[in-house]
């Protein structure tokens, strides 16, 4: 069975919950991602059936592109969905997820966008743009 994972953001404004299975953490580190967080974003994924809203108040929708929109809280800012249009699935900001997630960050991709102000030494794999995504998995 898959466990529920619940999350939010930092005043409480936003809550959600997930009743399925996540996929493994990926880093992000395109330009849009770092201008949206303010650094790299890590983020895993849910089905858009799973993903449930159990307090949206403070829950806000940014079309970020033609393809995609990003979720955050008008009132404390934080950065919680990426959500792409044609996709079957939910990004959802990792450290969002109330712990203890089970989750691992597995690899980086758009290596090539990341900032010149950091280095990426944790010994995951690296791909300068999308890399092989991990599917959506039981934990």
């Amino acid at each position: 069975m898959t466990a529920a994972y619940t999350g939010g953001c930092r005043c409480g404004r936003v809550r959600y919950r997930v009743d399925g299975p996540l996929r493994p953490v990926v880093a992000c580190h395109c330009r849009e991602c770092r201008q949206g967080s303010g650094h790299y974003w890590a983020a895993t994924r849910a089905y858009r059936g799973d993903l449930h809203l159990e307090r949206d108040d403070g829950l806000r929708w940014f079309d970020s592109s033609t393809a995609a929109r990003r979720g955050f809280c008008t009132v404390c800012g934080a950065n919680l969905f990426f959500d792409r249009h044609s996709s079957e699935g939910v990004t959802i900001g990792a450290g969002t997820l109330d712990e203890p997630t089970g989750l691992r960050l597995v690899q980086h991709i758009y290596t090539a966008e990341a900032g010149d102000y950091y280095t990426i030494a944790d010994g995951q794999p690296q791909y300068p743009y999308t890399g092989e995504i991990p599917p959506i998995e039981e934990q």
